[in-house]
């Protein structure tokens, strides 16, 4: 990789994040945040709640790791054995970089959607939210939607991504005046981002590959950040570097200050989650998957919201909107990072696992992610989340 100032390299790492996130907690914990109060004696309710959830969706405890893979066969739709079906006839490194162009795309398309739009399979089901992103996203990749050469639909290329417009990308989302994306602009910003940064998504195959055919998932997220750094629009830059979800926090220091920053990088650990299985089909074990924090988005945070451990000080965090850089909003984020570590080691506790077979990316699938839209659902219409967030398509 190329180099970069030690701050910058710190506040790309995990590590920095579970720092960052737990100097925030151990403040809320001595009631020092301005946002929020934090509840531990709730910690117990919730992991009782995720086990719940996780027993009623995986009985015998077999649970997948959390990324876009298992989105794609919602409704019962085989669809990732119809990809596979399209694929058979490439060998296991192509594949594997197909997939991966399948799923960078998806992933980078998968803020969230509001609270109304729908997406309709063509002769199949109806969709929402993330499935229904994922589906879109999965539809269009097969047409051939982000690759610049007809002849071969299945990819996703440079050019055919900077030369997507915004009609295509509506169109391929179903987004009329009755069905409205959220941050829809954001999302084309990101995809053709996407293509001057890369030749095409499936060369984090060979850039991955040539590190050996055992890489650390703390290296795959490394790898993320350094390639897409430039895609994300607006954020901090440090030493030139664009930071990308990365915020400030007055707690840990005075703005523009390094050590105010908090790093998150939600959809990269979210991609570097669902990179695993193809490539690990192109011939790399992704390792140290512990290593990864939970992801900080408004599923996870709004059952921390939802079941009482996170307590606003002020009611209008629960009736306002905010944008992302908020304070409010990375103040929620981080006490979320530092307590879905608390509710996984309660998690596997009560199963009586260890985090090596229960790693924390299979506590969101069972999970937490389900908990916190099926609390969600019970306490409000539409199951929305109990902060809102101004999305620009690029951050949740």
């Amino acid at each position: 990789m190329p180099e970069v100032s030690a701050t910058v390299a710190y506040l790309r790492g995990p590590r920095a994040i579970r720092e960052r996130c737990r100097a925030l907690l151990e403040l809320g914990l001595a009631g020092k945040l301005k946002h929020f109060h934090v509840d531990m004696a709730r910690v117990p309710v919730v992991a009782d709640y995720v086990l719940d959830v996780t027993r009623a969706s995986y009985p015998s405890l077999d649970i997948p790791v959390h990324s876009r893979w298992g989105h794609f066969d919602v409704g019962g739709v085989r669809r990732n054995a119809e990809l596979d079906a399209r694929l058979a006839s490439l060998p296991p490194a192509e594949r594997a970089r197909a997939k991966l162009d399948l799923v960078v795309t998806s992933v980078l398309l998968d803020a969230g959607s509001g609270p109304t739009w729908k997406y309709v399979e063509p002769g199949g089901g109806t969709y929402a939210r993330s499935e229904g992103l994922a589906v879109a996203s999965f539809r269009m990749f097969l047409a051939g939607a982000f690759s610049s050469d007809p002849s071969q639909p299945l990819r996703a290329d440079a050019e055919g991504l900077k030369g997507l417009s915004l009609d295509a990308l509506a169109r391929g989302f179903q987004v009329t005046a009755d069905n409205p994306l959220a941050g829809l602009e954001g999302r084309l910003a990101l995809l053709q981002g996407l293509g001057r940064a890369l030749p095409r998504p499936g060369t984090l195959h060979d850039l991955l590959a040539a590190k050996g055919s055992r890489v650390p998932a703390v290296d795959v997220l490394g790898q993320v950040l350094e390639s897409l750094g430039s895609i994300w629009p607006g954020r901090i830059t440090l030493d030139g570097v664009n930071l990308g979800d990365v915020w400030s926090h007055s707690a840990l220091g005075p703005e523009g200050r390094p050590e105010s920053l908090v790093p998150f990088h939600k959809l990269s650990q979210w991609l570097t989650y669902s990179l695993l299985e193809p490539l690990e089909e192109g011939g790399i074990q992704v390792t140290d998957l512990d290593a990864l924090t939970g992801l900080p988005e408004y599923r996870n945070g709004g059952l921390l919201v939802d079941l009482g451990v996170l307590v606003p000080r002020d009611a209008r965090l629960l009736t306002d909107a905010f944008a992302p850089g908020s304070e409010p909003i990375v103040e929620w984020r981080a006490l979320t990072v530092a307590l879905l570590d608390e509710v996984g080691k309660r998690v596997r506790e009560r199963l009586g696992m260890t985090a090596e077979e229960l790693p924390l990316a299979k506590v969101l699938q069972g999970g937490t992610w389900s908990a916190g839209r099926q609390i969600a659902a019970e306490k409000r219409k539409g199951g929305t989340p109990p902060i809102r967030i101004e999305s620009d398509g690029t951050v949740f």
